[in-house]
């Protein structure tokens, strides 16, 4: 329990040490500033070349937007996130080391040039996570969380980062043993987290591109307005367009739908209009749906 604790303590003061470095001491593999120059490099390309002219440069929700930025891409980690995983990493080695097994890489990259490592990385970290994506939709406790990122009524960069802290810890847990299996280094997973975020930035900007022929390969923000449209189709009730950087995933499984320019489709959810619009509320929101529906399944059973 010690080993933990310490972990723990450790963990907060790293990353806040860590946070303060990134801030303090700009470098070419600064998360903080590399996180800045993309915003403002899309911000900029949705000034110049808009998609939806009428569309204000300062976007409806556009602060809440740039606040679940930061949240999500370091608050989050500096109030727990970071403390949790590191303990939950060392609980899941000491329960493999109850099998004498130490090392779970089954591929090793570093021999690989470096496109190839990049590659392989990007490829099966977006697969993963379009597969994670479809069940936010499908899986109704899932989704509870995903309404959050949802409620955007206006596109822009920033609400690529309009998510529930709990998609996070979603995300990393399904990811963390099929990449751990694979050794990487550092440096590559930063290139390719980074050209992921830039490719997310896009996605939701306020530009009408779709990319020519490489929009089947990649997701574009002509395809991914589709995925946010309030109204769904009948034969598609849990939605579309569900891959985050990658678009051939939806070709290739057939949920890619983009049947006509959707520059001023209405975008949301059913039920958006009492969805409550601060950040607060947004976070408890969904754990307060569900003691709703336990107190509610609780009621009916103890009238029967």
């Amino acid at each position: 329990m010690e080993k933990y604790l310490n972990i723990i303590a450790d963990s907060f003061s790293g990353y806040f040490n860590y946070l303060v470095n990134e801030i303090s001491n700009p470098s070419w593999t600064n998360y903080f500033y590399w996180l800045i120059g993309l915003s403002l490099l899309v911000w900029i390309l949705e000034i110049i070349i808009p998609w939806r002219k009428a569309q204000k440069i300062f976007r409806k929700d556009f602060w809440l937007d740039t606040f679940y930025i930061l949240f999500n891409f370091f608050l989050f980690s500096l109030v727990g996130y970071n403390a949790i995983s590191n303990v939950a990493v060392e609980l899941f080695n000491d329960f493999l080391g109850l099998f004498g097994i130490t090392n779970i890489v089954a591929i090793e990259v570093q021999n690989f040039p470096i496109w190839v490592q990049l590659l392989i990385m990007f490829v099966i970290a977006d697969f993963i996570q379009w597969n994670v994506h479809r069940q936010l939709h499908k899986q109704p406790w899932l989704w509870e969380f995903h309404k959050v990122h949802h409620s955007v009524k206006e596109m822009g960069f920033a609400a690529q980062f309009r998510f529930h802290f709990m998609e996070t810890i979603v995300y990393k847990t399904v990811q963390y043993i099929p990449l751990a299996m694979i050794g990487f280094g550092i440096q590559e997973f930063f290139v390719v987290h980074m050209f992921a975020v830039f490719i997310g930035h896009l996605n939701h900007a306020n530009v009408g591109w779709n990319y020519g022929v490489f929009g089947y390969l990649l997701n574009n923000p002509k395809m991914h307005i589709w995925h946010h449209s309030k109204a769904l189709p009948e034969d598609r009730p849990y939605g579309m367009n569900f891959g985050l950087s990658l678009s051939i995933w939806d070709y290739l499984f057939g949920t890619a739908y983009i049947p006509q320019e959707g520059k001023d489709i209405e975008l949301g959810f059913e039920g958006d209009e009492d969805f409550p619009k601060d950040f607060k509320n947004q976070m408890v929101f969904p754990f307060r749906k569900k003691n709703a529906q336990k107190t509610v399944y609780n009621l009916k059973e103890s009238k029967k």
